[in-house]
């Protein structure tokens, strides 16, 4: 067992994986920047260490400073959380060469699978379905003409080292995707330092469902799935587990596929591989896989009882796999909303400010995943999630009902937030019935947006 992790993160999920170390019984650490020297990950440390600038790459992406910390503190491993670092293979690297465990998988599997590339190329080799496309990196213009000739339109150019939905267009004629292919080209050396591009057909009114798995870089599980279908921009804003879309059959074969590539890669620790799905066909096709733990990772642990965070700290600190995939059952249903210091009402303008007044919601089947308490002030240098909303129910109907009960018990006074479009989606009859895809909110944001106007509590 480790004996104390450093949290190389901030925000909700470094007061999670304080809380799991905790349970656990490993110290932690946790590092701050001077815009979070007050935030409740920095209260609830055994230690806690200063490390730089409220600008992110001065701070929380400073890989010599986080190290340093660890050294200085004596602490035997790290945890990236979502975000920041925790997909960088050079940071894993870091570590090892420091002689501090990272808690995640080894960096060969980051590079292999954060590649999107080299990770359709592994999943093709695992026996995966992925979507049809480039089988690697488009060399140019002209190479990707030719391929048009196989996936005709609407097609996707995506980013090969992306994430995030940066670096992606959609065409759905020569002349656009001859304008999108350049562009996508530069957005992507911009955020990613890699211009390198691939291509996939557009699956029309796809769901995103992905598997949560669990490795010791030898074996592994998968914890069942969720459908995270309700994106704007291709960020998800609900997600929800498990998905009332698959039949047995398909959900037996999704699942079977994630576990099969996490085995081909040696995956360690917990990840999640991702799909779209096809209503129509039946059909599913592999899109990425994220190597790390996700927002949405509560939603699994409320259907399967499993603390997915402390399984990881246990594999990180040596112990094989403990999970016997016939031993993880699922139960009920469960949904997760993300709170963001957002106006949805204005195109999701960000509202940072200070937290006047808190209410969490409690009861049967509710957990409040958050950094808040009141007089906090939310800093606007990092991203505007503020809380995550995790409900379960005996079945989806319950959930969505106990979803808007503690949504309605939720007051975080003096900013605004995103609860006036989770109440709602919650009420809408296709939300209700489950008829969504990826691009439904969009659309449906279009018609109802300028209603969602949050109250600004005083």
């Amino acid at each position: 067992m480790l004996k104390k992790v450093l949290v190389a993160n901030r925000g909700e999920i470094a007061v999670r994986i304080i809380r799991a170390a905790k349970d656990l019984g490993i110290a932690t650490v946790a590092v701050y920047s001077d815009a979070d020297h007050d935030s409740l990950h920095v209260q609830l440390a055994d230690e806690v260490v200063a490390i730089g600038p409220p600008a992110a790459k001065k701070s929380y992406l400073n890989i010599a400073a986080i190290l340093q910390a660890a050294a200085d503190t004596g602490a035997d491993a790290i945890h990236p959380g979502y975000g920041f670092l925790a997909e960088n293979a050079g940071f894993a690297e870091a570590c090892e060469a420091a002689g501090i465990v990272f808690v995640g998988p080894s960096a060969e599997a980051i590079r292999t699978m954060g590649d999107k590339v080299a990770a359709r190329s592994a999943a093709h080799a695992a026996g995966v379905p992925v979507v049809p496309g480039s089988m690697g990196r488009v060399a140019d213009i002209d190479e990707a003409r030719h391929i048009l000739i196989d996936t005709g339109f609407p097609v996707m150019i995506k980013a090969a080292a992306g994430g995030g939905g940066r670096g992606i267009r959609i065409a759905t004629s020569l002349a656009e995707f001859e304008a999108a292919f350049p562009q996508a080209a530069a957005e992507a050396l911009a955020a990613f330092g890699d211009g390198g591009l691939y291509m996939e057909r557009v699956v029309a009114k796809a769901r995103h469902i992905e598997v949560q798995v669990l490795g010791d870089g030898t074996d592994a599980v998968h914890l069942w799935e969720r459908e995270c279908s309700l994106q704007r921009r291709r960020q998800k804003v609900w997600e929800e587990a498990p998905s009332q879309a698959l039949t047995d059959r398909a959900r037996d074969e999704l699942c079977q596929s994630a576990v099969r590539l996490a085995r081909a890669v040696g995956y360690s620790g917990a990840g999640t591989v991702e799909y779209l799905y096809d209503d129509a066909s039946g059909q599913f096709y592999f899109i990425e896989m994220n190597t790390r733990i996700q927002v949405e990772h509560p939603v699994t642990e409320m259907i399967t009882g499993i603390d997915i965070v402390a399984e990881g700290l246990r594999i990180a600190g040596g112990a094989p796999l403990r999970l016997h995939q016939r031993d993880i059952m699922a139960k009920g249903h469960a949904i997760e909303v993300r709170l963001n210091a957002e106006d949805p009402s204005r195109d999701f303008a960000p509202f940072p400010g200070t937290v006047s007044d808190l209410r969490v919601p409690g009861g049967p089947g509710v957990r409040f995943e958050s950094m808040l308490y009141a007089g906090y002030t939310v800093p606007p240098f990092y991203d505007s999630l503020l809380a995550k909303l995790v409900v379960h129910g005996a079945t989806r109907e319950a959930a969505i009902r106990r979803l808007v009960r503690a949504l309605g018990e939720t007051r975080i006074e003096g900013l605004r937030t995103t609860k006036p479009l989770f109440l709602a989606l919650a009420a809408d009859p296709a939300v209700q019935a489950n008829d969504v895809h990826t691009r439904w909110l969009e659309g449906w944001l279009d018609i109802h947006a300028a209603r969602l106007v949050p109250e600004l509590e005083p």
